[in-house]
């Protein structure tokens, strides 16, 4: 009927599985990788043959373990190697980069702690972007009244770093 896989005759067979593993993926490094994940899959458990022919069971298993590993690799996205020195930020604006990290947390926190009206004008505006008059249109208010509400927004940001100690930069606009 059928008897186990021994275990033990498993590595008679291991130049051969090697050779047909370098045929199969052209490369010496590859080719030990594949008979490994081979073996690691045939003695995990118990296998129960059919045929005489232990060798043949292993070649078998040794294909598919390689067209699996194909398929896998098929699925990945490759990346390339590339040196540290190579690799640009994504954003090389300095409110990003890690050692301006504790001002942009206390930045952030003297925004939060502002009063509403101020808040939501100086978000709308130097950190989401929107001009005067979408921040108007959104916030449903006059352009004069943004105008006012930005410039004392950022007054007060300005004192409250002041006094902790964090020296605001120059406006430009």
């Amino acid at each position: 009927m059928g008897r186990e896989l021994d275990p033990e005759a498993v590595g008679d067979h291991l130049d051969r599985l090697y050779r047909a593993a370098w045929a199969l993926c052209g490369s010496r490094e590859d080719a030990e990788d594949l008979v490994q994940e081979t073996y690691a899959r045939v003695l995990s458990r118990s296998r129960l043959l059919r045929e005489r022919d232990d060798l043949g069971y292993l070649l078998r298993t040794l294909r598919n373990t390689f067209l699996d590993q194909v398929r896998q690799r098929g699925r990945r996205p490759v990346a390339a190697a590339v040196a540290l020195e190579d690799i640009e930020l994504a954003d090389p604006r300095e409110d990003l980069r890690p050692e301006h990290a504790v001002e942009m947390h206390e930045l952030f926190a003297v925004i939060a702690a502002l009063p509403p009206d101020f808040r939501d004008v100086l978000v709308a505006v130097d950190v989401a972007g929107l001009s005067y008059k979408e921040t108007a249109a959104a916030l449903r208010i006059r352009t004069g009244t943004v105008m006012s509400r930005l410039y004392r927004a950022r007054e007060r940001v300005a004192d409250t770093l002041r006094l902790s100690g964090i020296e605001p930069a120059e406006r430009t606009s």
